[in-house]
């Protein structure tokens, strides 16, 4: 059963329930308006009950059948069209010290009638009066028969207008599960789900196309980084082929060459190590891998400089505050890392290399050859490289993975030159209050 069949189905019956309700309170409250009118009408204008002795009281009182019982319950008189059968409970009242007024619907010979057991109490007997209830009855079920064609009148309507309002709410969620099979079914991303608004189904459907934009631009940011690094291996592999012809005349070889051939060899293997550890980098997410947590951005700092001190024999200093960012640590490890790295491989000087965090900010400084302006634009991007650092081992993904992590956990990458020389390469984020 499809959603719209449903929704005004569900209209269909709520109107049919409030019909049925408001047919039974409307029923109930004018039977019980003829009952009380009636029942006024044969007790008399005043309300006071008649008793054994208001025979004159009873003329004009628009009594059809009028029966006065002795406190032992015979019958002392009847009069009217007809004999109105006198029960246990009417004896009962005859006999009752205190008074009472007893009322009931009866059928006599065929014909409803309304009749009233009037009792005055210290055992006085009782009377018995009633009126035809015929035409009473006729308007009840007039009013039943009107109450019943309105309610299913109203049901219809109902129905008409959910089913009319089902294909309005429902004609857009239409629209987006087909949009969704389609892309389902053709793996298709460039589509767009019409209707986008404030309402619930256009929050969808926005929701749906920023969803299908973030999937389109994660597939072609795959397919590229497949290509680039396709392209990157193709360098390194050819060395390496060729590496290995010359080792297939290792022994004709002279030793220098042979002490060369096994460098490159290393060099190689190392090169290729690193460009396969920053693809698989880039493809397992730096910078969303792990749970978010308070990060001390001077522990990253210490630790980051203690193992490029070790790894690259520089002199690396660390000047840092208490400031703390949410975010991954293995992450922001890898990013500070990656820029400390970078300063060290291009700064052919072994000038010390400065590490300095404040206010949730991590800046590496260099004395290296600094970074041309025309480079600035895209010297984060995958795989990029200034023409004057081409000549140096790396894979260009190290910034790449910088700036990846930085925006994954809302903060930003930049670069300026240095004072006296140099460049300062910079991660900010935002900072944990303190």
């Amino acid at each position: 059963m499809s959603l719209r069949t449903k929704l005004a189905i569900s209209f269909a019956a709520i109107a049919a329930l409030v019909a049925a309700l408001m047919g039974v309170i409307g029923y109930a409250a004018t039977n019980e308006q003829l009952q009380r009118a009636t029942d006024q009408a044969l007790l008399g204008g005043g309300g006071r009950p008649l008793g054994p002795g208001d025979d004159e009281r009873r003329e004009g009182r628009g009594q059809d059948a009028v029966v006065v019982l002795s406190p032992t319950g015979e019958v002392l008189r009847s009069d009217g069209e007809v004999q109105l059968p006198v029960t246990d409970s009417d004896r009962a009242a005859a006999a009752a010290q205190r008074p009472s007024v007893n009322a009931r619907t009866q059928s006599v010979d065929g014909t409803p009638f309304r009749i009233l057991t009037v009792s005055p109490g210290e055992g006085r007997g009782a009377v018995l009066v009633a009126r035809d209830w015929s035409e009473a009855a006729s308007v009840l079920r007039r009013l039943a028969g009107v109450l019943t064609v309105c309610a299913i009148a109203l049901t219809a309507v109902a129905a008409g207008v959910g089913w009319w309002l089902a294909n309005r709410i429902t004609k857009r969620l239409v629209v987006l599960t087909d949009t969704a099979e389609r892309v389902s079914g053709t793996g298709q991303l460039d589509v767009e789900v019409p209707g986008a608004g404030t309402d619930e189904v256009g929050r969808l459907a926005g929701s749906f196309n920023a969803m299908l934009d973030r999937l389109a631009q994660s597939q072609a940011d795959q397919q590229r980084l497949v290509q680039d690094a396709g392209h990157e291996l193709r360098t390194p592999l050819t060395s390496l082929r060729t590496n290995i012809s010359l080792l297939e005349r290792f022994e004709e070889l002279p030793p220098d060459v042979r002490s060369r051939v096994l460098a490159d060899l290393r060099g190689e293997s190392r090169e290729l190590t690193g460009l396969v550890n920053e693809v698989l980098a880039l493809a397992g997410g730096q910078g969303t891998n792990g749970d978010p947590e308070p990060v001390r951005l001077a522990s990253v700092a210490e630790a980051v400089a203690t193992r490029a001190r070790r790894r690259t024999d520089r002199e690396i200093t660390v000047t840092a505050d208490e400031s703390q960012i949410l975010a991954p640590r293995a992450a922001v490890e890898r990013a500070v890392w990656n820029l400390v790295d970078n300063a060290a491989k291009f700064d052919p000087n072994d000038a010390p290399v400065e590490i300095r965090v404040h206010n949730g900010t991590v800046e590496v400084l260099d004395r290296g050859p600094g970074v041309a302006a025309e480079d600035v634009p895209q010297l984060f991007d995958r795989f990029y490289r200034p023409v004057a650092s081409r000549s140096l081992p790396g894979s260009g993904l190290g910034l790449s993975i910088v700036k990846d992590v930085a925006e994954a956990n809302g903060g930003r990458v930049y670069v300026v030159a240095r004072e006296g020389g140099g460049s300062v390469f910079g991660i900010a984020w935002p900072p944990l209050p303190e």
